[in-house]
């Protein structure tokens, strides 16, 4: 797979100001939260992270929404002994602008595992995978799906090294884990896909 494909689109209003997150290779990154609602009405809080070069000359004037485009990346992180997957955008251009909610992802890439396929109590199919999506200097990103329905089960049969091109949204999780020191609320940030191809080895 030589061609990267991995791109988003938010629109969303902005929860805080940006913060300064860590300078890397001289440059200074910034890390912010973009609130987009659903049509449920669930609101998704979704990390963005940018270059101090994106924000210079940044104007709020321009409307009340907030459009961030960019690719969606992951990174482990170790903590306490503990490797954490920290997923998250890295924007490319944020513009300020009016218009409805926006949450569009297209990704292409291989799987890491096999799926792993469920029902729910109420007979709904879900279907979890781990794509890792290719990135420039023969990096990846590995980035937690979730597939339903019926595009759970064409996608339950696949197998490690299959190659999916996959469209849906970044949505966030939040659940309970058990720790040593009691329960702790965290996030979790996964693609929730609308549709999903199996790609042939030479796409």
């Amino acid at each position: 797979m030589e061609n990267i494909t991995n791109s988003i689109t938010l629109r969303g209003t902005l929860e805080s100001l940006p913060e300064y997150s860590h300078e890397n290779h001289g440059c200074r990154f910034y890390r912010f939260y973009l609130l987009v609602p659903r049509l449920s009405g669930t609101v998704d809080r979704l990390p963005i992270v940018v270059q101090d070069s994106v924000l210079n000359g940044f104007d709020l004037s321009g409307g009340s929404m907030l459009t961030v485009r960019g690719q969606i990346r992951s990174h482990n992180q170790r903590k306490d002994g503990i490797r954490h997957l920290l997923v998250f955008v890295f924007a490319s251009s944020i513009d300020c602008e009016d218009g409805p909610p926006v949450n569009d992802v297209i990704l292409e890439g291989i799987l890491c595992k096999d799926p792993i396929y469920r029902r729910t109590p109420l007979g709904r199919d879900i279907c979890d995978c781990m794509l890792a999506v290719p990135r420039s200097f023969r990096r990846a990103d590995y980035l937690p799906c979730i597939l339903w329905g019926r595009i759970a089960q064409e996608i339950s049969v696949c197998h490690t090294r299959d190659q999916l091109r996959i469209c849906g949204r970044l949505q966030s999780r939040n659940y309970t884990k058990l720790t040593d020191n009691g329960s702790e609320t965290r996030t979790a940030y996964e693609i929730s896909a609308l549709t999903a191809e199996i790609l042939e080895e030479d796409q």
